[in-house]
């Protein structure tokens, strides 16, 4: 229990089986950002919990994010900024949105005054807690379920306005990420 948010970062940073999606970048109407703004740009790093040592490390830079394991390897593909990943701005959140086909899933960023990030997104994978998330997004949204092979999509089409009461409702998982370069 004590390793949940090195789990759930790992978990919710490409995306799992099941998923809250949309039909178009998210927010709609605000344009893309064609570099990553240099506030956002570094190193960050989480502590994990049941060791207390460095977990493995986050880099983001101009054009995009790569990851490193403890041993300093690159590990994943890096993320480059691209028609299929798109990153917007908007009332203090970074909205990373990525392609899965023909839906888009979206991840949020909030950098904290001391620099380090909250990286979000709506997880929905435990079947208690994802089920009581969709029943409240279905309160204010429509909700479309879309199977494909393993994977299934819940589209929602939010306004602005009704994707900021999203966030501030609490739907939204959380995990901090400390930036140390």
């Amino acid at each position: 229990m004590k390793a949940l948010p090195l789990i759930l970062f790992w978990s919710l940073l490409l995306y799992s089986c099941k998923e809250v999606t949309f039909k178009a970048p998210q927010p709609a109407g605000v344009e893309v950002l064609k570099e990553v703004p240099a506030t956002l740009r570094g190193v960050y790093q989480m502590i994990d919990p049941s060791t207390g040592d460095f977990a493995d490390t986050l880099i983001i830079e101009p054009w995009g994010y790569r990851m490193k394991d403890k041993k300093d390897v690159d590990w994943l593909t890096r993320g480059t900024l691209s028609d299929s990943l798109i990153l917007k701005f908007y009332e203090g959140y970074y909205f990373v949105n990525f392609r899965s086909g023909d839906q888009w899933v979206l991840r949020l960023i909030k950098q904290n005054p001391d620099k380090s990030i909250e990286y979000m997104a709506i997880d929905i994978q435990d079947e208690k807690s994802g089920s009581d998330r969709l029943k409240k997004i279905s309160k204010t949204l429509k909700v479309k379920e879309i199977k494909r092979k393993e994977d299934t999509f819940y589209e929602i089409t939010p306004t602005r306005k009704q994707m900021m009461s999203l966030i501030k409702s609490g739907i939204f998982s959380k995990v901090r990420i400390n930036k140390v370069k």
